[in-house]
């Protein structure tokens, strides 16, 4: 049996037996090293090592912490009451609050699941007291939360970086572009379903004193992207010194400013930051030891040569590679597809002309699609979580949000310019 053949085969098998992402892969090319290379086991904990031996990654821990602690702040309620000014009053309006005020939180938190929670528990009530079905209220919040990945900061970007060799901060400029389009996609789906379902708007008069207060209210929530944007962007610090601001930034906030955040609380959110950025490192150090085995034996220059007997097609190839990276994204968490696919597929398209910050927004938003299909779509699971729902009555309400992101996918994959506009 080839050393590829066993491989893929104990990867396979791991995962079907439920064995984690980051242990299957790390599993998979101990498995290998040992029935099929001449290689010293020290190699294993070498691979590792290297695999989170990078300044880029402390982003991650970082950024999640920081969408934590905002999250439980109260700065994703503020970010709702701002939205809701311009918004509310339309008809299926509450609907693109929720999608709006989901585009600015995914400039903090960096994360499909943590922007379809802290959004989500704040919006769902509103809309259900609105007359927006629950299916569709549930369904609403988890595709918004789509964008979480998409505009920057983003923690899959951070790891498609350090694994493709890119700069972190220039792949956070190719999200903006394909973060606001998607956003704007389902504003659209949501102003469909409120016509006709006849979902009343609300008749709100917003009061140039009333916008000012909640001005005043959010602006510390507000302020919160263009100090870590702003800050990478004019070289005041990198993106991982921007992580640990937004930290400090949004404990502060939450401690002293909007006083939600309990001292009581910092604790538990301390260590569930700890165990989710822990999962990512693992896996980041146990996909180094499954690459060194599919370099060694020169596995992506195979594929790549096998793909390209069938076609050097640019264009073609790029719809196989959404192929391949959907179905991925559809079974396999963000990091751990993208940690997976990137050393196999980035040669392969980089060959054809594909220019490697372009690819990464494709996988990112593919990424961002997967979090609300079926079987692993971690923003449903989140939604049916707050809205009491089955998972299959969220799932078929998903479905019109599904094919009209899918539509945007293909056009930011042939439309360069809607993510490279601003690198350019």
């Amino acid at each position: 049996m080839s050393i590829i053949t066993i491989l893929f085969l104990s990867f396979f098998v791991l995962m079907f037996i439920g064995v984690p992402v980051g242990i299957s892969l790390g599993g998979a090319g101990i498995i290998s090293i040992l029935l099929g290379m001449k290689v010293p086991l020290i190699v294993v904990a070498q691979t590792m090592f290297n695999g989170v031996n990078s300044f880029p990654l402390m982003a991650i821990p970082f950024f999640i912490l920081a969408g934590n602690l905002m999250s439980d702040g109260g700065i994703s309620k503020r970010l709702v009451s701002f939205v809701n000014l311009f918004f509310s009053r339309f008809r299926g309006g509450l609907a693109q609050v929720a999608i709006g005020s989901s585009m600015i939180f995914a400039a903090i938190s960096g994360s499909c699941p943590a922007t379809t929670a802290a959004i989500g528990g704040t919006m769902v009530p509103e809309m259900k007291k609105n007359g927006y079905a629950d299916d569709f209220t549930g369904a609403t919040v988890a595709a918004a939360g789509t964008v979480g990945q998409v505009i920057p900061p983003s923690i899959p970007m951070v790891t498609y970086s350090v694994l493709a060799g890119t700069s972190v901060s220039k792949l956070f400029l190719t999200g903006v572009g394909p973060g606001i389009l998607m956003g704007l996609s389902m504003m659209i789906i949501a102003y469909v379903y409120a016509r006709r379902n006849k979902v009343p708007a609300i008749k709100t008069q917003v009061t140039i004193k009333q916008f000012f207060l909640t001005l005043a209210e959010s602006i510390w929530a507000l302020l919160m992207p263009f100090i870590i944007l702003g800050g990478i962007y004019s070289g005041i610090f990198t993106p991982t010194e921007a992580g640990a601001v937004s930290a400090i930034y949004g404990l502060i906030v939450g401690l002293f400013v909007y006083k939600d955040l309990k001292p009581k609380r910092i604790p538990a959110i301390v260590v569930d930051s700890a165990i989710s950025a822990a999962v990512i490192m693992i896996i980041m150090g146990a996909v180094q030891t499954f690459s060194y085995v599919l370099t060694r034996e020169k596995i992506p220059q195979i594929l790549a040569d096998s793909l390209l007997a069938l076609t050097s097609n640019k264009y073609i190839l790029l719809f196989i590679f959404n192929i391949i990276v959907i179905i991925a994204g559809m079974f396999m968490q963000s990091s751990a597809a993208i940690a997976l696919l990137t050393p196999i597929l980035l040669p392969i398209m980089t060959s054809v002309g594909v220019d490697p910050y372009h690819l990464g927004i494709i996988f990112i938003v593919n990424m961002g699609i997967g979090m609300i299909t079926p079987p692993v779509g971690a923003c449903l699971f989140v939604a049916c979580n707050i809205t009491g729902r089955s998972f299959e009555r969220i799932t078929k309400a998903t479905v019109p949000y599904i094919v009209v992101l899918i539509v945007v996918l293909m056009v930011i994959t042939y439309v360069e310019p809607i993510s490279m506009f601003l690198i350019r």
